[in-house]
């Protein structure tokens, strides 16, 4: 039992640091004016943690991001891509 009890301490210890590290990181990129929110954030550390370039990563959303706005400033398409 008492290595049961050990192993919750250490697993509610671990999810602290991420939770810290997580806070460190967002502070980080708010600071950096990403806009970035914690789940985009979040994703994107595990995309980087699976290996994924960190640069090309941040030229998709980039990318991604002025797509968006070019959606937005033509209201038919933008219409059209919701109907979708």
């Amino acid at each position: 039992m008492a290595s049961s009890s050990g192993a919750g301490a250490a697993a509610a210890a671990n999810l602290n640091a991420v939770r810290e590290t997580m806070d460190v990181l967002l502070e980080i990129s708010r600071i950096l004016n990403t806009g970035l929110d914690m789940e985009t954030l979040s994703i994107c550390v595990r995309l980087c943690e699976q290996g994924i370039n960190p640069e090309a990563l941040s030229s998709v959303i980039k990318e991604l991001r002025k797509a968006t706005e070019a959606l937005k400033k033509s209201p038919a398409v933008f219409r059209i891509f919701l109907a979708l």
